[in-house]
């Protein structure tokens, strides 16, 4: 259970729960202490016991709008990818025939052509005579025998298409009736008609654009439904904090390709394999990578193996200036030094940009540890009754540092991508790039330059200062906080509107700040959704 802490100038939440380790072997930053916010919660959690609510909640008002039956109002819905609004606004643009067309309903019913039907009837699947008790007509008026359908809905089933199934008639794209399906199945195999059931309860998540299942490993069995904006940060209730857009951990203010871009490059060392490819050459004998240290291209291996730098080749260890003993691979290429410089740059900024990420992880991971810290002093002070009873500005400040360090932290990789080559090449002139990356990297530096000073003033060792210096500390701290803040939201106004926002070819698009923090999901009502 978090603690609320309030005071004049800032209002803070801390969140008690345990720290996650990273289960990608990348710094974890999800140990991050949410902030309420003061809207209404966007998102909502859905559990287990929830998912089935949620669902019927949306049928419902397709069911009402519409008239229709629950598998005719399931059929729509997973057409149009559970958008309750999308479905409404084809219906008033285009009409209930165009709308039922496209999602393969037919609501005209013919159940009662079976007792039209003589006593027996010829199967056109199997070209039997069958009795007319054992047919089944769909919606679409197209009848077979129970034998053919049962065994079209099982293949169905087990090639995982038993949210769609279509009437087996040639040229015939409407949809069968579930219900139906669940009847001629389950007299078969009833454990196929439950993953039938359970396929069509979790089309919700699964094809739904709103509705995402949580990230977590071992996974916790919930899924986050967003009511709004779909590029957003979110924190589930098992405490897990991850972009809802690509559920890849909280990446902020890296767009989604950035941070894939960067944990690829980071995972794979794709830089240093890079560099090595160039600057070095696999020996023709023991095959272990060679590096030439000299001007001559006939270079040596520990084993004792000569070879052509310029080709690879082997070779015997005699040469003259122009001849190496038993090779000959024509003229040197020129562009090989070029290539090599370009290597070697290309590496030594991804360590740079790189050492900067690792370096300030590792200082959110330190910094995480103050929190019992910081609680002790706390109680240290209350023990011995000092006149200070409100330390929010103490705890607040903790949760300042946590949410701008990780801001910061994750700069570096957008900078790695923002101003290298690898993405906007072509959108920037030099002159423009220089501009804005030295706008960029004066914001980067001065939340740098503060954070800094902040870590130092929540470390001091308040509980044993005078009360005249902890009031002196705690203006500091309040005042810093807010300072960071601002500059937080500059920089992703920077980031947004002067570099992002002035892409023409490609679209990048971050997660907005949370001043309070990565929100996290409230768990979706079930006495509102019966209600409803």
């Amino acid at each position: 259970m978090g603690d609320y802490y309030s005071s004049d100038e800032e209002r803070y939440y801390c969140d008690d729960d345990d720290d996650q380790d990273a289960s990608d072997g990348l710094p974890d930053l999800e140990t991050e202490v949410s902030l309420p916010s003061t809207k209404s919660p966007s998102s909502e959690v859905i559990t287990k016991e929830s998912l089935l609510i949620a669902q019927r909640g949306d049928l419902r008002r397709i069911m009402d709008v519409l008239s229709l039956k629950e598998h005719h109002a399931r059929t729509l819905l997973i057409h149009y990818r559970w958008d309750v609004d999308k479905v409404i606004a084809v219906f008033v643009e285009k009409g209930k025939d165009k709308l039922y067309a496209a999602a393969g309903v037919t609501v005209l019913e013919h159940d009662n052509l079976s007792s039209e039907l003589s006593s027996t009837v010829m199967c056109l699947i199997c070209m039997e005579e069958v009795s007319a008790s054992d047919v089944t007509t769909m919606d679409c008026g197209h009848h077979f025998c129970n034998t053919c359908w049962t065994e079209h809905f099982i293949v169905k089933i087990n090639e995982g298409l038993s949210r769609r199934i279509r009437c087996m008639a040639h040229q015939c794209y409407a949809i069968c009736d579930e219900a139906k399906i669940r009847s001629l199945v389950s007299a078969r195999d009833p454990n196929l008609s439950e993953k039938f059931d359970r396929f069509l309860l979790e089309s919700y998540i699964e094809d739904n654009k709103q509705v995402k299942w949580c990230p977590s490993v071992p996974h916790c069995g919930n899924a986050i439904r967003m009511k709004y904006d779909e590029l957003c940060e979110v924190e589930c209730t098992c405490g897990l904090q991850f972009c809802f857009s690509c559920l890849s951990e909280a990446h902020s203010p890296c767009s989604c390709l950035m941070w894939e871009l960067w944990t690829k490059k980071c995972h794979d060392e794709s830089e240093t394999v890079n560099w090595m490819t160039v600057h070095t050459k696999p020996c023709p004998k023991c095959h272990k990578l060679v590096e030439k240290s000299g001007g001559c291209n006939l270079v040596c291996c520990i084993c004792g193996q000569a070879f052509c730098w310029l080709c690879g080749g082997p070779t015997g260890r005699e040469h003259t200036w122009t001849s190496i003993s038993g090779h000959s691979c024509g003229q040197y290429k020129e562009d090989q030094e070029k290539k090599t410089e370009r290597a070697k740059r290309d590496l030594l900024r991804y360590i740079h940009f790189h050492n900067s990420f690792k370096a300030h992880t590792d200082s959110f991971q330190r910094e995480a540890e103050l929190k019992e810290t910081i609680q002790e002093k706390i109680s240290i002070l209350e023990d011995n009754q000092s006149t200070f009873k409100d330390f929010s500005w103490v705890t607040n400040g903790l949760c300042r540092l946590f949410r701008s360090r990780r801001v910061l932290s994750y700069s570096y990789p957008f900078a790695y991508y923002m101003f290298g080559d690898d993405l906007f090449k072509h959108e920037m002139t030099k002159k423009e790039k220089e501009i804005k990356q030295n706008l960029f990297e004066e914001q980067q530096q001065q939340l740098h330059a503060n954070v800094e000073k902040l870590s130092l003033f929540i470390g001091e060792p308040f509980d044993k200062y005078p009360e005249n210096k902890v009031e002196e500390l705690r203006m500091k701290v309040i005042n810093l906080s807010v300072m960071i803040d601002g500059i937080c939201r500059k920089l992703y106004e920077c980031i947004e509107n002067d570099l992002l926002g002035s892409i023409q070819h490609a679209h990048h698009s971050i997660a907005p700040y949370m001043s309070m923090g990565v929100e996290k999901a409230s768990e979706l009502s079930i006495c509102r959704e019966n209600e409803a």
